[in-house]
Parts: structure tokens; sequence; C-alpha cells
């Protein structure tokens, strides 16, 4: 099987969902030139009447989204920073996900919205390193943060052909990943988790990009006689907290590797459904290896103390093998 990029694997999804469906459309800030790399070619291909360059207002594409979807239509909305995503919370999520309860069920909003480059990566600083997940899946939005090549087609590719909003997060620390890819079109269905490696002491659930960080320390640690079991939930919501508990009986011990805020954030969730449903299992304290509660500073050194990494996880471990 041929092997390319993340960021290629997203695009191939676009592309091959625009072939076999006219009524899917691109809108959003720079996607004829494609700043970021997702909506690359997609111009050339398929012209100016589905591939929509707008004006400097999230707020405006996306309500002409919400409109373009309850018509028929299937428009992919892209957002060129993940702060962005702020100034369109009432199109998302007082409009896009409410009408449809609004109307009894009568319509439904089939739109994508597309986060390419998300995370704080190397001085970018407070306005452009949020992973603003929380509070889409807060919103009650499907919600996917696939870290694998083979993840973000195959989830893309069903949350394009969904009939409700679904929110995508590409994290910029995998957009150069590679990994084996098909050529054909593929769904891989949401709430559906992957261990993406099997262990016997301890389940580290870790979102997008800090899979490959949990997959690092996984292999470092097997030297030293510790088995992690490295657990990806892929989407976030719905989530697969089936597999996670089936997990968790094997080890054990719970830690949550993410890079949203602590406080309310996406660990917290996860932590608090393990607690409820799962305490029984537990041998240790579930830890929460997550980001600080704070703007991400402009300072590289500083943005690291603040950014969950491989060697807070690492610490983590060390803290519940001693318990």
């Amino acid at each position: 099987m041929r092997t390319i990029r993340y960021l290629h694997a997203l695009s191939e999804s676009i592309n091959q969902e625009m072939s076999s469906d006219s009524s899917v459309f691109v809108i959003g800030e720079d996607v004829r030139h494609s700043l970021r790399g997702a909506t690359k070619g997609l111009y050339e291909k398929f012209g100016a009447d589905r591939v929509i360059d707008t004006p400097i207002s999230e707020a405006a594409f996306t309500g002409m989204a919400t409109g373009a979807a309850m018509s028929g239509m299937r428009p992919i909305v892209e957002y060129q920073i993940s702060a962005l995503i702020y100034v369109a919370f009432d199109q998302m999520i007082n409009q896009a996900m409410k009408l449809p309860y609004m109307m009894g069920g009568q319509g439904s909003v089939p739109v994508t919205y597309m986060v390419v480059g998300s995370g704080a990566r190397s001085g970018l600083a407070g306005q452009h390193s949020d992973h603003p997940y929380p509070y889409l899946i807060h919103g009650g939005m499907k919600t996917i943060v696939a870290s694998t090549p083979y993840d973000v087609k195959g989830l893309t590719t069903t949350a394009i052909r969904d009939q409700d909003p679904v929110v995508i997060f590409a994290p910029a620390k995998v957009l150069a990943i590679k990994g084996e890819v098909p050529e054909e079109p593929y769904a891989i269905p949401l709430g559906k988790a992957e261990i993406k490696r099997a262990g016997e002491d301890v389940t580290v659930a870790a979102v997008g990009h800090l899979v490959h960080d949990a997959l690092k320390v996984a292999g470092e640690l097997e030297e030293e006689g510790i088995s992690l079991e490295v657990f990806d939930p892929r989407t976030l919501l719905p989530f697969d907290k089936e597999t996670l508990l089936a997990s968790i009986a094997k080890t054990g011990r719970l830690i949550v590797f993410d890079d949203s805020n602590r406080t309310c954030g996406f660990a917290a969730e996860v932590s608090s459904i393990i607690a409820e449903e799962g305490f029984s299992y537990l041998k240790s304290p579930i830890i929460r290896v997550a980001r600080a509660d704070v703007p991400v500073p402009f300072n590289v050194e500083m943005e690291n103390a603040v950014i969950p990494k491989a060697e807070d996880l690492k610490k983590a471990v060390y803290r519940l093998m001693r318990k």
C-alpha cells in the first residue's frame, strides 16, 4: 500500500467526495490558493462555483454554509486559524446545531467544519495556538481529532457524508506525518476508538498528535518493563467509552493525555466517565496530563512549559506505577 502524508490524505478525501457528489463544495478564506494545503488543486478541478473564496468574515461564510446545507448542499467550511471559530459560534452552535431540533427533525444541516493546523507550534502565541474542541463538544457537535493519515481520510469521508454538523480538527503537529492509506474512498464510523498499542500496566488515552508521543513513550518504557496501552478515541463526540472501559478493566490505571485546557477540558470529561462507570477497575487515581489553564505564551520555552509533552507523560506513568 502507498504511503502519503496526513495533509494529502485529508485533501484526497475532500477531492473524492466532491468528485462523487456534486452537492459538496468548499468555502472559506484563501481556499482556492489553499494556504494550508487541504484544498490545493480543487479550484482547478471543480471551478469557482464549488471552491469559493470569501472575505474575512467567519460569521458570514459560516452562516452562508448553514443556509446552503439546509437547501440540500454539503458545504465544507475551512478556518485558517483555530481561534477564528470563536467569531462563528452563533452560526455553528446556536444555528447549525440547533435548527434541526427547532424544526422538529424536518430538516438537516449536513455541514463539515475543518480546522487545519490547530494547536500550539513554535511560538505562534495565544491567538494562534488553541485547541478549542472542548467548546464544540460542550455545544453537542460531533468532533473529530484524527492522529494518522489513514484515520483522517476515513473520518473526513464520514464527516462529509453525515447529516449533522461535524467539526474536524487536524493538529499542526501531525500534518506532515506519513502513513499507509488506500487510494479508494473508505469511511470510518464516528464513535469507534482504536487501540494503537496493546499493553498491560497503564492505559494512556491520547488525543491527536499526542498519540504519537504516547507511542514513543510506550516504546521507551517497554525497555524498563512497563507496558502501556495507547487508546486513541479518534472522535471525541461521539466517544467510544466501551473500548476505554475494556482497556481500564485490563490495566487498572488511566492517564488522559490531551492538549486542551485542564479545567473543563476533554481530559476532565474522560476522567469523569471512568470515575462514574469504571471506578471499580481502578488500582490508582486517574492522572490528567493536559494543557495549563493559561493562553499559550509567545516565548517558545514558556510555551513548552504550558503544553503537554512526552516527558510529562513519562513522569505521570512513574507516579502511577509507584502507587
